[in-house]
């Protein structure tokens, strides 16, 4: 019925040599509501609440390596999702939060935590953006300390004979 009405709409707006584009809009429509209907979504089973608790803050402590701006929670990525099944097997077996980052960290390097520990090796990533702003404040300190030392000197001579055609406009 309502792809009836859909079709005179469009024959009305459309009369001839047209009639086949709103069986491509229909299908169109279609396919969109079967893609959106195709969405995974996760349901894991825990064995108690604070496993439950313990995969929550794992998945949200946790990187993907793929996106990088999100968490494991927050991607769709394939890793992530496997990373997700593979944090849930893991606290399955009894292991703790710690066990559990230790093996990611074993396997994928600090890179995977949001919170990278601060030692020798992510020095750099600690360390890197105060450098950077320390490099971008004495360049712009230079800059300006340029700008003084170049500043044009105007003599007095100079200066009486600008304010003098200055007042004659």
């Amino acid at each position: 019925m309502k792809i009836t009405k859909l079709k005179n709409l469009y024959t009305s707006v459309y009369p001839k040599g047209h009639e086949h584009l709103w069986q491509v809009l229909a299908f169109t429509l279609l396919f969109l509501v079967y893609l959106t209907a195709q969405a995974k979504i996760e349901t894991l089973q825990f064995d108690s609440p604070q496993m439950e608790e313990d995969y929550n803050v794992l998945v949200d402590e946790l990187r993907c390596l793929v996106c990088q701006n999100q968490n494991l929670a927050d991607s769709n990525a394939e890793l992530a999702q496997d990373l997700r099944k593979q944090t849930y097997e893991m606290l399955q077996q009894g292991k703790s939060r710690d066990e559990v980052v230790d093996f990611m960290v074993t396997r994928y390097g600090d890179f995977v935590l949001y919170r990278p520990p601060f030692k020798l090796t992510t020095l750099l990533l600690w360390l890197g953006p105060f450098l950077l702003f320390l490099i971008a404040l004495t360049i712009v300190a230079m800059f300006f300390r340029k700008q003084k030392q170049s500043s044009v000197s105007v003599s007095a001579e100079e200066k009486t004979r600008a304010h003098s055609l200055l007042d004659d406009n």
